[in-house]
């Protein structure tokens, strides 16, 4: 069921969402948070698509605040807030208002979103594009325990995440970090099946994204050990290498979806690591709802102390028409190089 409302007020939002309701006989119980969405027009279809696959495993409150840029002098100066109710088989297993601000109004959405909070729900804010620099300091962030934004969606990601780094306040999350989630448990896992020690990591993927550089943070920040970032043609994150006193250790994903295990002195083994959409993103960040230390730590360690190496073997186009085996083995003896010895404490 949908309620269009044309320059209406959030009153009159939450008196429509009464009356949906009761039309279609569902109560308001059963809601566990309130997900906040702040987007612009182009990506709001694609956001609310995946919150809205996300609510079978949360149900919510979906609010999408849309910010409508004024193209005349006499829109900038009027206020206007339009909004679309959606209740029942139209907002997944929540409900979802969908909130377009004209005008002054637009710089004050914290005042049209706070009164249609779920009363005593946790509050989640996601930004799928164009997020601040200091989320928990923006009015919309400020009434969030959680806030989601993207570094992949920004211009400069990398940049981003030194930016991150410093207005990092607990509850800030990216969902670049959320996509490692995979790697950083196999490759916890492949660890544990051994009793070596680490004494260097190099982690490749495409240029430019910043999961590959928070995966290689991560390993740095836990480990203690120098990480090389290597460069490749993606798609994202495709391989990670650990030279240890055993032998190495390897997780090679050529192809963003079936990766193969490669410990010493064990056989090679085929594991799933594919590609997530946002949905299964939006969805496991809203599973907790607590400070991620591990994500602070590993943000915090800094991206200029990664060892970058500036060329990419797999844009070559000689290495693009050679077989896949020899493709694999000649990027194994060309990006192998000896560890570094850590610092002497």
């Amino acid at each position: 069921m949908k309620i269009d409302l044309t320059d209406t007020t959030a009153g009159d939002i939450n008196k429509a969402l009464v009356r949906g309701r009761r039309a279609i006989g569902t109560p308001a119980v059963g809601m566990v948070l309130t997900l906040v969405i702040v987007t612009d027009e182009e990506n709001a279809y694609d956001a609310l698509k995946a919150a809205g696959d996300a609510s079978r495993e949360h149900p919510s409150r979906t609010l999408v605040v849309i910010k409508r840029v004024s193209r005349t002098p006499r829109d900038r100066t009027t206020s206007r807030l339009d909004a679309e109710v959606r209740v029942g088989a139209d907002a997944g297993t929540g409900e979802t208002v969908v909130l377009r601000l004209y005008g002054e109004v637009s710089d004050h959405a914290d005042s049209v979103v706070l009164p249609l909070l779920l009363p005593d729900a946790p509050v989640v804010v996601w930004w799928p594009v164009n997020a601040p620099v200091d989320p928990a300091n923006d009015p919309l962030g400020a009434l969030a325990q959680r806030r989601v934004t993207d570094t992949y969606a920004a211009e400069q990601p990398v940049r981003e995440l030194s930016a991150r780094a410093e207005a990092y306040t607990p509850g800030d999350t990216d969902l670049s970090w959320t996509r490692i989630t995979p790697w950083r448990s196999m490759l916890a896992a492949a660890l544990d099946q051994v009793t070596c020690e680490v004494r260097g990591v190099e982690v490749e993927g495409e240029e430019f994204n910043p999961s590959c550089e928070l995966l290689a943070m991560w390993l740095a920040n836990r480990l203690d050990v120098p990480v090389r970032r290597s460069l490749s043609s993606g798609p994202g994150l495709t391989a990670v290498r650990m030279e240890t006193t055993c032998g190495p250790i390897v997780l090679d994903r050529a192809d963003g979806s079936l990766a193969t295990l490669t410990i010493e002195g064990q056989p090679a083994r085929a594991v799933a690591l594919k590609r997530r959409e946002t949905a299964e993103l939006i969805a496991e960040e809203l599973r907790r709802l607590d400070p991620d230390d591990t994500y602070a730590s590993a943000l915090r360690y800094g991206v200029e102390r990664l060892n970058t190496a500036p060329q990419a073997a797999a844009s070559e186009p000689e290495a693009a028409e050679a077989p896949a085996p020899a493709k694999k083995a000649a990027a194994r003896t060309a990006k192998k190089a000896p560890a570094r010895k850590a610092a002497a404490k």
